[in-house]
């Protein structure tokens, strides 16, 4: 029977590292996918998503749930980390994929009297418009529109 251990020889490291792989590939995987904000585009959510995804789940990053005051500054408020849980991790990824196949719009489909209501049946039709447009014009294009919100014609 082969024993399955990590160079330093603790066998639940091992299987740790490599359960936080699983879950680190497929956080990268679904980050890969997520698609670019065109109305923000200097706030990226992978950028962010990432970042975070590195401190838990990288490579390097040493799996220590241990608090160590020695290390501590007065000026810094510090959490100690919990305990590495898979399926916590799993389920996050998996609801990442859940919106990127929108699963919920397909589950719950939005009725024609939701997204057309009689007070304003164009309202939707137009947001979305609105927002396509939005990214493409130009610096006096949106000075326009500006003036145009706050000067009003009756």
């Amino acid at each position: 029977m082969t024993n399955l251990k990590s160079p330093s020889g603790d066998r639940d490291d091992f299987f740790n590292m490599a359960a936080k792989s699983v879950a680190y590939r497929h956080f990268q995987k679904a980050l890969a996918q997520w698609p670019i904000d065109i109305l923000r585009p200097q706030v990226s959510f992978q950028h962010v998503m990432r970042r975070r995804i590195d401190k838990q789940l990288g490579p390097s990053t040493p799996d220590t749930s241990i608090y160590d005051p020695a290390k501590e500054s007065k000026d810094t408020l510090v959490t100690p980390l919990k305990p590495y849980d898979e399926q916590a991790q799993l389920a996050q990824v998996n609801a990442l994929y859940s919106f990127l196949e929108n699963r919920y719009s397909k589950k719950y489909p939005l009725s024609d009297r939701l997204l057309k209501p009689l007070s304003n049946p164009g309202y939707y039709e137009n947001l979305m418009k609105e927002l396509d447009e939005a990214p493409k014009r130009s610096f006096f294009g949106r000075l326009l529109n500006s003036w145009k919100g706050f000067v009003r014609l009756s």
